[in-house]
C-alpha cells in the first residue's frame, strides 16, 4: 500500500497536474490543506481513496479541520496545522497525535518539509508543491505500509 502526501498547493492546477506523473503507483492521496479542493483534479485520473482536511487559506466547508484515517491498520491524524503553531514548535502537534492514538501526524501550513520520529510517533510535514519555503525544492511526501507494521516514510523532490 502506498500513500501520497501533499499540502499547501494553494489552488495552481499547474503545479497538481505536474504531480501525476508521481502518483501512478499510489493507492491512497492525502491533503493537508491550503488547496484541498485541488484533489478534485486529481481525481479524474486517480481511482483510488483521496482524503482532505481545510487549511487556513480553504474557505470551503466542504473538508473538516482535521480527521483521522486507518489504513491497513496505520493510524493516520491529518490536520493543516494551523491551529498547533506548527510554524514555531511541534510539541502541541506531538502531544495531540499521542492523545488521539495517532501512529503518524501529518500536517502542513508551514510549507517546510519534515519527517520526525519522537516517542513511537512519526511526524511528517510534505512540505509544497507549489510554494516551498525559502530556498527548499518541491516536496511530497510518501508512506509505503510494508509487512509487520513496518512503514517505509519518504520525502521526495519535485520538477
Amino acid at each position: 500500500m502506498k500513500i501520497a502526501v501533499l499540502s499547501d498547493s494553494h489552488y495552481e492546477a499547474s503545479s497538481i497536474n505536474a504531480i501525476k506523473k508521481y502518483l501512478v503507483d499510489v493507492d491512497v492521496i492525502l491533503h493537508c490543506g491550503d488547496g484541498a479542493p485541488d484533489t478534485k483534479i486529481l481525481l479524474n485520473d486517480f481511482n483510488g481513496e483521496v482524503y482532505a482536511v481545510k487549511g487556513n487559506c480553504d474557505i470551503s466547508n466542504e473538508y473538516p479541520i482535521e480527521r483521522i484515517i486507518d489504513i491497513m491498520g496505520l493510524k493516520i491524524y491529518m490536520t493543516h496545522g494551523h491551529m498547533y503553531n506548527v510554524k514555531n514548535e511541534y510539541n502541541t502537534i506531538f502531544y495531540k497525535g499521542k492523545e488521539v492514538g495517532a501512529d503518524i501526524v501529518l500536517f502542513g501550513h508551514s510549507h517546510k518539509a519534515l519527517i520526525n520520529e519522537h516517542d513511537g510517533l512519526t511526524m511528517m510535514n510534505p512540505g509544497s508543491i507549489t510554494l516551498p519555503y525559502g530556498r527548499a525544492k518541491k516536496t511530497l511526501g510518501f508512506i509505503e505500509i510494508l509487512e509487520n507494521k513496518k512503514n517505509n516514510i519518504y520525502l521526495k523532490e519535485i520538477e
